[in-house]
């Protein structure tokens, strides 16, 4: 093991210790951009609130290339029993950030070292893309692109299921839409003993919940990709009350753009129908989060030479129903989206996950070969 190597796995250990969440990042953003500066690197912080950039510039001219890594981590208690172990009860890395870091980090620290390459590396480090944090927009509304001027940005994550040190990528769109669905239902309450004095709201949740199922069975074409969940069901709490109103909560999740349109209409028509059926009202409300990660053709088959070149690579991966805050970036600025494999094991957001280390060279040889060979 090299001595750099050897020094940001310490790097990955000591992320991992520090958990914070969202865009609230003092430790994390204050010890990657002290790296960065000990590389002798320019950085800017709080972009986008707490993101931290650095920029290396090769030795002749060529591309501005964005590279990202997030840095937040999740409300999650840990329970693995594994080194390194948080020091904050009830906040972990339990999605890879602490090693997406470190990775990049190491890149940073090989490419500013040797300015062998054409072009500008812009490195990116980014907060809060967890519970729908949006920090990649947040970095974006703050100029991320104009003032660093990238002409195209990648981004990578550690995937368990996925063989070690491999990386998988895919044309086109590589992880879903995420959206909110939050359903409202007014009826009458009353007394539970008495329920044909009341509409009630429950019954008529239960109802659209069911209903609301066959969206993906039946008003789409069966090779569309679409996962609607109602996660959250709410009326009375009181076994002798039905309650004045009833709440449904949950995700959609979609592959395109018109397929995430026909699931907003069929959600609203058949929860309206349905509410009228039983004489009750109802408020939909659909907020569109994170839209689709599209990977650019050209920019994806870069990646993939570049990643082929260190460790066998997949370029036809299947698509992930999960959601990235990278999404925004990709439609700002062409460029790709990777996986790179950890192993089997806890997956992500699991109290037991543990970063691969084993994968962290790759990923860091990875960034250095997509800069040198653009």
């Amino acid at each position: 093991m090299t001595r750099d190597l050897e020094e940001a796995i310490g790097w990955r250990h000591e992320l991992h210790r520090h958990p914070e969440l969202l865009f609230d990042l003092p430790w994390t953003a204050g010890f990657v951009a002290e790296r960065l500066r000990s590389f002798g690197l320019a950085v800017e912080t709080g972009i986008g609130g707490s993101g931290v950039v650095a920029v290396a510039r090769g030795d002749r001219p060529g591309p501005v290339t964005g590279l990202r890594a997030d840095m937040d981590a999740l409300p999650i208690l840990e329970t693995a029993s594994a080194h390194p172990v948080s020091l904050h009860p009830g906040r972990m890395h339990a999605c890879g950030h602490d090693g997406h870091m470190a990775m990049l980090l190491l890149a940073a620290r090989r490419l500013a070292a040797r300015r062998d390459f054409a072009g500008t590396a812009v490195f990116v480090f980014q907060p809060a893309e967890e519970n729908g944090g949006a920090g990649a927009r947040a970095m974006l509304q703050d100029g991320l692109i104009e003032r660093f001027g990238i002409e195209e940005v990648f981004g990578m994550h550690c995937l368990p299921g996925l063989a070690e040190n491999t990386f998988g990528t895919r044309p086109g769109g590589i992880m879903a839409a995420a959206d909110s669905l939050r359903i409202r239902i007014e009826g009458r309450g009353g007394h539970a003993a008495r329920p044909e004095t009341c509409i009630d709201p429950g019954l008529v949740a239960s109802h659209i919940h069911l209903a609301l199922q066959t969206v993906v069975s039946r008003s789409l074409d069966p090779l569309a990709s679409a996962v609607i969940s109602i996660t959250r069901m709410e009326a009375s709490d009181n076994e002798d009350i039905i309650a004045p109103t009833a709440r449904l909560a949950g995700t959609v999740r979609t592959l395109d753009e018109a397929v995430r349109d026909q699931c907003e209409a069929a959600i609203e028509r058949i929860a309206t129908g349905v509410a009228a059926a039983h004489g009750a009202r109802v408020e939909v409300e659909y907020l569109r989060d994170y839209p689709v990660t599209v990977n650019d053709p050209a920019a994806m088959a870069r990646a993939a030479r570049s990643a082929a070149a260190i460790a066998p690579t997949v370029t036809d991966t299947p698509p992930l129903m999960v959601s990235e805050d990278f999404s925004f970036m990709l439609q700002a600025r062409p460029g790709a989206f990777l996986f790179l494999g950890q192993e089997p094991g806890p997956g992500l957001h699991s109290p037991d996950f543990q970063f691969n280390d084993a994968v962290l060279d790759t990923g860091a040889r990875f960034w250095e070969r997509l800069i040198r060979d653009p």
